[in-house]
């Protein structure tokens, strides 16, 4: 319910609740099951659901996930798009995305501290630990790219964002992620200009299709400092708009002609990388944030070594902190009361007196993140500081400091659940970049740990036959039944990325293994 609050998902009334198509449930009925079964569900029966559907209950045990989810899972054969929508249209199957179908998404907070994480990375390696007087030019404001103006400005650059949707860039405006919109591309250039000379803080929304909006603006001679893109291009048909569209036509040939569509996304796309690249000739720092935007350029004519010729952010900022279990660490208040979230962030600042960057990131996040739905927090922790924030969290509801439970998960993009080749496992050290064992791994250590619920999915983030990752889902209810299972889920989940890591060859996972007690049996005399 909180995934399709009307301030967290993007279109509830579709079930829709970000990243173009990604639904919480297959379609009404089958959202009205879900919530009647849950209501009744014994503490030791398991709920199972199939792409959104509720397909069976059966008796497992205490301790057991009360629910495991499946969503858009296709034999590889047949892990194609066309193949997706017919069985989408006939009924049998939806697009879970990552968070969406696994029933724990928290709205653009979600992603935002990634986001900020990865742009503070960026201005670490490039441009001495600020992004102050810099320029970062993007596109698209949807449930996902609506975090990076809030992200640029945190780590106070300026945000150039364009989007084709006008009605996203009211929402950013709405919640305070954004700070200024236009539809005149003069008027943006000024305020670029005049905020980077002064070193302001500022993010800018422009109305325009990155398509067209990026080549003119490399025509123009505009020099950005850092150019990436998170346009929904996973999903050329039901996430990304074609140049020379406007919505209302770009609606009306997805309906009529969804081929067609399909091939003038991918020309778009084209275009589109094409700029990025001539930003990059020029001095930009360029790279791709995860929706296979490269890959559509190359199926729009682009050729592969141009397309290719930046890279993703985790292989160029994020993989070390994979090594060491650290990923997005989720958590909402489930009573709704914003006091609980403080709490929390309070006992996260106790826990880890040392860590700055950490406490930059919740000071930021407590000023300037505008709660959507339930009341939540997210923030990156690794092997051992995850375990001990869900214990800690736990002893709060047992003492009655937190006035009700909390639902601890994460993001699927994470240290060590995901197979995704142009994302999370792009240019892997020992060129394991497809293989899709750990995923599935994560999810069953997860089920036999005892998480709460566990979901393995197909597609999200990235688009069908890309990507296959997990998610899971813990509560800290004070009792001392979710004391055990968080120590068991909050040391398992992370430790998986360790260990994903080791076994690529990664040094310092092997020591982080050596350093935290994570066994390699491998190593092992």
């Amino acid at each position: 319910m909180n995934n399709l609050d009307p301030e967290v998902a993007e279109r509830p009334e579709d079930l829709v609740v970000y990243g173009g198509t990604g639904k919480a449930a297959r379609d009404w009925e089958s959202f009205d099951a879900i919530v009647r079964t849950l209501r009744g569900l014994g503490d030791d029966e398991t709920l199972l659901v199939q792409s959104g559907k509720p397909v069976g209950v059966f008796r497992t045990h205490p301790a057991a996930p009360r629910v495991l989810i499946s969503n858009s899972m296709l034999v590889p054969k047949w892990a194609t798009w066309d193949t997706f929508r017919e069985l989408e249209k006939a009924g049998l199957t939806m697009y879970g995305q990552m968070t969406a179908g696994s029933w724990i998404y928290i709205g653009t907070q979600g992603i935002l501290q990634g986001t900020y994480e990865t742009l503070a990375e960026c201005a670490s390696q490039r441009f001495g630990g600020t992004l102050r007087g810099r320029v970062v030019l993007t596109a698209g404001l949807g449930g996902m790219g609506g975090a990076q103006p809030l992200a640029v400005t945190m780590n106070e650059g300026v945000a150039l964002c364009v989007e084709v949707d006008p009605g996203r860039i009211e929402r950013r405006i709405k919640t305070r992620y954004l700070d200024r919109e236009t539809r005149d591309l003069e008027e943006a250039l000024r305020w670029v200009e005049e905020a980077r000379s002064g070193g302001e803080a500022v993010s800018i929304g422009l109305l325009g299709n990155a398509a067209e909006v990026e080549p003119e603006l490399v025509r123009r001679g505009f020099r950005p400092d850092v150019v990436t893109d998170q346009t929904s291009a996973h999903d050329p048909l039901g996430g990304y708009v074609p140049a020379g569209l406007s919505l209302d036509d770009a609606a009306r040939l997805r309906s009529s002609n969804p081929g067609r569509y399909v091939a003038r996304s991918h020309e778009s796309m084209a275009l589109h990388v094409d700029a990025m690249v001539q930003f990059q000739e020029a001095g930009a720092v360029v790279f791709d944030y995860g929706n296979n935007l490269r890959a559509g350029a190359q199926e729009g004519g682009l050729a592969h070594d141009r397309a290719y010729s930046y890279p993703g952010f985790v292989p160029a900022f994020v993989r070390p902190l994979f090594c060491e279990g650290k990923g997005p660490f989720r958590w909402a208040a489930l009573s709704g009361d914003p006091e609980d979230i403080a709490k929390t962030d309070r006992a996260v600042m106790d826990l880890f007196p040392d860590d700055e960057r950490l406490h930059r990131w919740l000071r930021m996040a407590q000023e300037r993140v505008a709660y959507q739905g339930l009341p939540a927090r997210i923030c990156w922790l690794g092997y051992g500081e995850r375990a001990k924030a869900g214990l800690r969290f736990n002893e709060m509801v047992r003492t009655g400091e937190l006035s009700a439970p909390i639902v601890i998960g994460r993001d699927h993009l994470d240290a060590g659940s995901v197979a995704s080749p142009y994302r999370e496992t792009e240019a892997m050290k020992d060129g394991s970049d497809a293989i899709a064992d750990w995923p599935i791994l994560n999810a069953l250590v997860n089920t036999a740990a005892g998480a709460h619920w566990v979901s393995v999915h197909h597609g999200g983030g990235v688009g069908i036959g890309y990507s296959i990752h997990a998610g899971m889902v813990v509560v800290a209810d004070g009792t001392w039944d979710s004391a055990a299972r968080l120590e068991r889920v909050l040391t398992s989940d992370p430790g998986m990325g360790v260990v994903r890591h080791a076994d690529a060859g990664y040094d310092r996972a092997v020591e982080v293994a050596g350093e935290r007690g994570v066994r390699l049996p491998w190593r092992e005399q």
